[in-house]
């Protein structure tokens, strides 16, 4: 075997080394870079996709505040039940009411399952001062979570706060200006308990006494009128709650306004939600 001289091995071995060891000229290295059309193509895939999903997401939202709204409307309504049980079968008061047109001076001021005006109420005294809050222990079950409507305190340093109560109750139960309407849970149930509306989400542009009014379809005076106006902060709909304990959403065939009390129905649209309201009122008491 033929073998290299000595020094001519160690060259190469020096010379191996220092190529290892011979740094990266930094000025010859090059990155990739996106092109403009790059980068306008990579925004506009970015625009897709919000556009696709935010609609989705902002879906998801309302549905989970309706869902906590059903959930406050239940457990109003299983107060109202026990405080009927625990009471001789007699509904909870709800003799709390404003006249049409005077918004300053309540007609009726007698014990409620909520009294006082939620335009004017900055604390939660009257919810805690009505009949039903014992079996709640909380005032947080009558408000809706998508309820956005506030009120102003009248001291300085003036704050905006949220309403206390987003919920009213059917005129019909038990209220002193309405003697025809349902005063016990066995007077109610002449027409199916399951078909007879108690806690509905009032429209918060009309909501201010705890009580809802519509009269029935055969009413001479008021059979085409909102007395109050419903809610439809929910997918254009409203939650309401029926006698038996279970609760519904409803979707309204046309947005709710509120321009007042005692207001026509708009349109045929308005009208039908009217009527759909109105067969779930309980059949009036006969009077002697």
């Amino acid at each position: 075997m033929q073998l290299f001289p000595s020094w001519i091995a160690m060259d190469a071995v020096r010379e191996r080394r220092t190529t290892a060891r011979r740094p990266v000229d930094e000025r010859k290295v090059t990155f990739a870079a996106f092109t403009l059309i790059e980068l306008l193509v990579v925004i506009a895939i970015i625009g897709v996709l919000a556009a696709l999903l935010l609609p989705g997401l902002s879906r998801a939202r309302q549905a989970g505040l309706s869902t906590s709204c059903l959930n406050n409307l239940r457990q109003l309504q299983l107060a109202y039940w026990s405080y009927a049980q625990d009471h001789n079968d007699q509904l909870a008061p709800n003799s709390y009411v404003y006249a049409i047109g005077d918004q300053n001076h309540p007609l009726e001021t007698e014990i409620s399952w909520c009294p006082g005006n939620v335009r004017m109420d900055t604390t939660t005294s009257n919810i805690v001062a009505g009949v039903l809050f014992p079996y709640l222990g909380t005032a947080q079950v009558y408000h809706c979570p998508g309820d956005r409507s506030t009120v102003s305190t009248t001291n300085e340093p003036i704050r905006t706060l949220p309403r206390t109560r987003s919920y009213n109750l059917n005129l019909w139960l038990n209220c002193a200006v309405l003697p025809e309407g349902s005063v016990t849970l066995s007077d109610a149930s002449r027409r199916s308990l399951s078909g007879v509306f108690g806690f509905i989400d009032t429209h918060e542009n009309c909501i201010t006494d705890p009580t809802f009014g519509i009269y029935e379809a055969t009413d001479r005076w008021f059979s085409d009128q909102w007395i109050d106006t419903p809610a439809d902060r929910h997918s254009q709909g409203a939650n309401l709650t029926f006698l038996d304990g279970h609760v519904e959403h409803w979707r309204w065939r046309t947005t709710k306004v509120c321009d007042g009390w005692g207001i026509d129905a708009r349109d045929p649209l308005d009208l039908a939600d009217l009527r759909r309201l109105q067969q779930c009122l309980p059949a009036p008491r006969e009077l002697d």
